[in-house]
């Protein structure tokens, strides 16, 4: 009998809150602050999101394409190893995206978290770092590419840009980047692999393939000239930041 007159009292309460509730949103209050399970669940529903954006908000595609060429132009098929160059793209960009992230942390993430911010606030001032970041490594000609395929015509300022339109002409100009630092690699060992296929055959060795005494001249050009710290060193500063 007393558990069924607590259960009654807890229903009554709960029956009261809901309907303060439904007045307070109905008499069009919005001043009460965002509570820690909804904070919880939009950060959740954020964080499903960071793989995408970490593609193509960050210079990951730059890194990856850039390292998987690479690996082709020296000869070697299977080393250094998806997840190793996977990694290292990983953490060079997050390296270089320290700032721009430590910015979007403060100016939009910690406020909505605190309870100081709006949903929708909070999620334009976390993407205006990013926002600038794109716009800043992103050519003017991709761009006017992206404009053009979305049919829409040209702003009269950047801020009137979708993040939608930023971000693809953020991806397409990280995709014609890394094709160029790519030739430039390429060349080199395309060389190497010619002079060591007219060796063999002015010396009637045609059966042995050219990538088998090709490669270790490759790999030794590449470790004594450093090649691993002018290729990151070159990519990073590159990046305006």
């Amino acid at each position: 009998m007393l558990a069924f007159l607590w259960l009654n009292s807890a229903f009554a309460q709960e029956l009261e809150t809901g309907a303060a509730l439904v007045g307070a949103v109905a008499n069009g209050v919005n001043e009460t602050p965002v509570s820690t399970a909804v904070r919880l669940l939009l950060t959740l529903s954020a964080l499903s999101f960071l793989p995408a954006m970490l593609v193509v908000m960050t210079p990951f595609v730059r890194f990856i394409i850039v390292f998987s060429m690479l690996r082709q132009a020296l000869g070697m098929a299977q080393s250094p190893p998806n997840q190793v160059l996977i990694g290292l793209s990983l953490f060079l960009s997050l390296m270089v995206m320290e700032p721009t992230l430590t910015v979007a942390y403060h100016q939009g993430l910690e406020p909505f978290l605190a309870g100081q911010m709006q949903v929708g606030d909070a999620w334009d001032a976390t993407l205006e770092p990013l926002r600038g970041f794109m716009l800043a490594n992103t050519r003017k000609t991709d761009m006017l590419t992206i404009l053009q395929v979305a049919n829409q015509d040209r702003p009269d300022s950047l801020a009137e840009l979708s993040t939608a339109v930023v971000t693809s002409a953020f991806v397409l100009s990280e995709l014609k980047t890394a094709m160029v630092i790519t030739i430039y690699i390429f060349i080199p060992f395309l060389v190497i692999d010619l002079v060591t296929s007219s060796v063999l055959l002015g010396m009637g060795m045609m059966m042995l393939p050219p990538t088998t005494i090709s490669l270790p001249f490759k790999l030794m050009i590449f470790v004594l000239t450093d090649g691993w710290g002018l290729l990151v060193r070159d990519m990073v500063q590159g990046i305006a930041r």
